[in-house]
């Protein structure tokens, strides 16, 4: 079967504390990686944004450190800081997965944790 290129989107709330960024921001990959059942072969890059007030961990040092279950060392992340823009919710992780997928696939895109208000389509019931 062919494959092609697929963009992944997903979003979490965190608090302001390693531990909350760790545990939601992994939960977060994790439950997309496994939805998409994505491999390690399958994946282009992993791009991170985090709201202004969420400051104490970079989300990709966040999923190397915290997370066993799934080797992210090969898979070139980045994260960068969400254009503040007023009204937004605050406290916020989004990511962007670049993944190689059957070309009929259908993305999974994962908003828990409070994400689910920024695309409301997409979060599950």
């Amino acid at each position: 079967m062919s494959q092609r290129l697929f963009a992944i989107r997903g979003a979490t709330g965190a608090e302001n504390n390693s531990e909350s960024i760790i545990k939601n921001v992994c939960e977060m990959c994790l439950k997309l990686f496994a939805e998409n059942k994505l491999v390690q072969k399958d994946f282009v890059s992993i791009q991170f944004t985090i709201t202004e007030d969420l400051n104490v961990m970079n989300p990709a040092m966040a999923l190397r450190k915290g997370q066993d279950e799934f080797d992210v060392s090969q898979i070139p992340l980045f994260s960068s800081q969400e254009a503040k823009v007023v009204g937004s919710p605050e406290k916020m992780v989004r990511v962007l997965v670049t993944a190689y997928m059957d070309e009929n696939a259908k993305p999974v895109h994962v908003y828990i944790n409070g994400g689910e208000k920024l695309r409301p389509d997409f979060a599950r019931k």
